[in-house]
């Protein structure tokens, strides 16, 4: 069997930044296992499979070692090889998920998502995540499958350097960390050691979280955003109460095939 392969780097417009994803366009879905084992071997924080299906498409999304409900760099991705390299002829797409519908629709090279929100309480984040980090947060919250933190200063989240193996103890799919940020909106980090990424370059669907909580602090719907991973990302996000809008570029690094 060959199957399609791309991989994009998403929320950035320049190539080796951003946030690397696999993208596999498939005919009918492989057995589990089979996708996982692909996410494993591409080893990248990302894997997506779609399906075309009616109108729109069926997508899916693992790590080297576990699918997830909503990713949003892979999805960027995934839209960005339908619009650039399958001969889409529409501005918009429909993707069916674990999470709902999402649309996703294209400006110019810009292409945007639509996420539902993610809903936060404050929370008394684990002694052993903040032994972690070596970090102590004004703000902590829980969100539906990660923590968020909030730090003093944009200087004090890109200096840290988590202790991944005690993190791993901590539960939940990961980690947000953030802060204000000195040139845009804000700045954060997303720690997973949990699902086998210990930092992801860009997490869009971590932006879910950051949006509505920015959005509510800063008192503007609108808002700019930087992710300060070593790769670093771009993105524009805007609130709208139930559902996040979260905008990026991308670009092909590679396509191929697999063999399998």
């Amino acid at each position: 069997m060959i199957i399609p392969i791309y991989q994009v780097d998403a929320f950035t417009d320049d190539l080796f930044s951003g946030n690397p994803a696999a993208v596999c366009p498939l005919e009918e879905w492989l057995p589990d296992e089979v996708m996982q084992k692909i996410a494993m071997e591409n080893n990248l924080s990302e894997t997506a499979f779609f399906v075309g299906k009616d109108e729109g498409f069926e997508i899916r999304w693992f790590t080297p070692l576990v699918e997830v409900d909503l990713c949003g760099h892979a999805t960027l991705a995934s839209a960005h090889v339908i619009f650039n390299h399958l001969g889409w002829d529409s501005s918009t797409i429909s993707f069916i998920s674990r999470s709902g519908e999402l649309i996703i629709t294209r400006k110019d090279d810009r292409i945007t998502l639509n996420f539902p929100a993610d809903t936060i309480h404050p929370a008394v984040p684990p002694e052993v995540l903040l032994k972690s980090l070596n970090a102590v947060p004004e703000e902590s919250y829980a969100g539906k499958t990660d923590f968020m933190l909030v730090l003093p200063t944009q200087k004090e989240v890109e200096m840290l350097d988590p202790d991944f193996e005690l993190m791993k103890k901590s539960g939940g799919r990961g980690v947000i960390v953030t802060a204000k940020g000195e040139t845009v909106d804000f700045v954060s980090r997303f720690f997973g050691p949990q699902v086998g990424v210990n930092e992801d370059p860009v997490t869009g669907s971590a932006h879910t979280t950051l949006t509505p909580y920015w959005s509510k602090k800063l008192g503007k719907s609108e808002l700019t955003a930087l992710q300060l991973s070593k790769r670093r990302g771009q993105l524009w996000c805007r609130d709208l109460g139930e559902r996040t809008e979260i905008s990026g570029n991308a670009v092909t690094y590679m396509e191929g095939s697999l063999l399998i």
